[in-house]
């Protein structure tokens, strides 16, 4: 997953959380816990997909900042607004810009002959396949990939916990109380945050730290 210097994350230094917020923020943050002590053991995570994110911490805290300015995008890709003048006259009426992206899709001869007598043709038909497909997930594939968010996150930091294997078991059977009773004795930072991952926990004190 890309990031951006304002993706959310948050380092863990033995279990608890050492600095959170924007990504260039914390990436400063924690070069300076490694400054106060150079064996610290300090990972870094992003706030939604719970994966471990590598910072580049070489030079100071400017010379960090500079890298990630040179490395990550200020922020999401948006089209650019049209200004109307001598190289761009006023659009009249018609279908407006989507946004779509032209991205490479292979597929069967038979699946482009069907998609050829279908109305709009193929772009458009693609489309509303996607959109029936994710209505009719109803919101599950979402639940899943926060479940899985959570796992990515524990596999990493409490993979030596107590009951990290029953917590897993109760993660993804979506059982809350099992997974609460397993992590009772793991860092409350670590089981706050890989509840908010699994299910939006609304108690997570380390999203208030």
């Amino acid at each position: 997953m890309s990031h951006t210097l304002s993706t959310p994350c948050r380092a863990f230094e033995r279990g608890a959380v050492l600095v959170c917020g924007p990504l260039i923020e914390v990436a400063v943050g924690v070069k300076a816990a490694l400054c106060r002590n150079p064996d610290a053991a300090i990972l870094t995570f992003d706030d939604e997909t719970g994966a471990v994110i590598d910072l580049d911490l070489r030079g100071t805290e400017d010379d960090i900042r500079a890298r990630l300015l040179a490395s990550y995008p200020t922020g999401a890709l948006r089209p650019e607004p049209e200004v109307q003048g001598a190289g761009n006259p006023a659009r009249g009426r018609g279908r407006p810009r989507l946004g779509v992206v032209a991205r490479e899709v292979t597929l069967l001869p038979r699946h482009w002959d069907w998609l050829a007598t279908q109305r709009g043709g193929a772009s458009q038909a693609l489309r509303r396949m996607i959109d029936q497909a994710r209505q009719a997930d109803d919101g599950e594939g979402r639940a899943r990939a926060a479940r899985e968010a959570a796992y990515r996150f524990m596999a990493a930091l409490g993979g030596d916990f107590p009951g990290f294997e029953e917590a897993c078991r109760a993660l993804f059977a979506d059982d809350r109380e099992g997974f609460a009773t397993h992590t009772l004795s793991w860092p409350p930072d670590v089981r706050h945050f890989a509840q908010r991952l699994a299910w939006g926990n609304p108690d997570d004190s380390a999203a208030r730290l």
